[in-house]
């Protein structure tokens, strides 16, 4: 499945942000804490250039918080990058962020020299939802569903402190198919670009590798099945998706990936720092040694 998911409002956004990037003091640049490498815009690290980036970890309480400590250690490691871990019941930690962007750019963040923060990220990662906590009010309209934000717009967080909101913005097509496919499951790509079934495919066959057990315990599944396609028949089967005297497995698809977005299913992580997810399903990949799985992650 190649995904091409690029709307006109996400070149302007782009085009805009290389033009007021000279009044920028920090990036914040929001990720997905359980898909941090696939969700970030490499684009948007040669627009900063040499200006601090404060890489927030968003959505850190659905990921497997093991690998989120080895991408903090990963993150923290790389030239102008300072990683910050969110959890969404969290709120008032979120109140760090403009001293931690002060601290970034010591210059800034004086009478008459508020510190310039533009917040930017892939869609439906969260950002207008840290802006309102931000400011206190709700000052950029929030959803589930991508590029709810279509314009830029430049709001106070302080008396020495200003937010610029920018649409999310993805690169023209994901570096590579698994990562076309983390951001599908996650939300981030809009569902009339992509198929459901591929993209459930894939999580069950990453789920059944990665974190065992998992899947049987939600849906009360045969745990000997580790046929990707077996498990999202069964699934339907269990969840009464029938159509036509068939099974549906496109709503199977939605049950699964909503329920995976949702936390429903535990803590999981889709990647790890440097790691490729191998896909079964594509049969021109070659068959990766097993891996353990990661600690940490009951199902709720």
């Amino acid at each position: 499945m190649q995904i091409h998911w690029y709307p006109g409002h996400m070149h302007k956004a782009q085009r805009k942000i290389r033009e007021i990037m000279p009044q920028v003091d920090v990036m914040i640049e929001i990720v997905d804490a359980r898909l941090p490498q696939s969700s970030t815009n490499t684009l948007l690290a040669e627009i900063r250039g040499e200006r601090p980036c404060l890489r927030i970890l968003n959505k850190a309480d659905l990921a497997d918080p093991a690998v989120t400590k080895q991408w903090r250690r990963f993150l923290a490691e790389q030239p102008g990058i300072t990683p910050y871990v969110s959890h969404t019941g969290q709120r008032q930690r979120l109140q760090e962020i403009p001293e931690l962007c002060r601290q970034l750019v010591p210059r800034r963040g004086l009478p008459g020299k508020p510190v310039r923060a533009l917040i930017a990220g892939i869609p439906n990662v969260g950002k207008s939802t840290l802006i309102n906590h931000l400011t206190g009010r709700k000052v950029a309209k929030t959803g589930n569903e991508p590029a709810v934000t279509k314009h830029q717009q430049k709001v106070s967080a302080g008396k020495y402190f200003q937010l610029l909101d920018t649409p999310g913005i993805m690169q023209p097509s994901p570096e590579s198919v698994m990562g076309g496919y983390r951001l599908a499951a996650s939300g981030a790509i809009r569902s009339t670009a992509m198929e459901y079934e591929e993209v459930a495919l894939f999580t069950i066959d990453y789920l059944l590798q990665r974190y065992p057990g998992l899947l049987a315990k939600r849906f009360r599944l045969d745990e000997s099945s580790d046929h990707a396609p077996d498990v999202l028949s069964a699934l339907a089967e269990i969840r009464g998706c029938i159509r036509d005297g068939g099974l549906d497995l496109h709503r199977a698809s939605e049950i699964l990936l909503n329920e995976w977005r949702s936390g429903k299913l535990g803590r999981i992580s889709l990647e790890a720092p440097e790691q490729e997810t191998p896909y079964r399903l594509l049969p021109d990949d070659p068959e990766p040694e097993p891996e353990d799985p990661e600690e940490g992650n009951e199902a709720p």
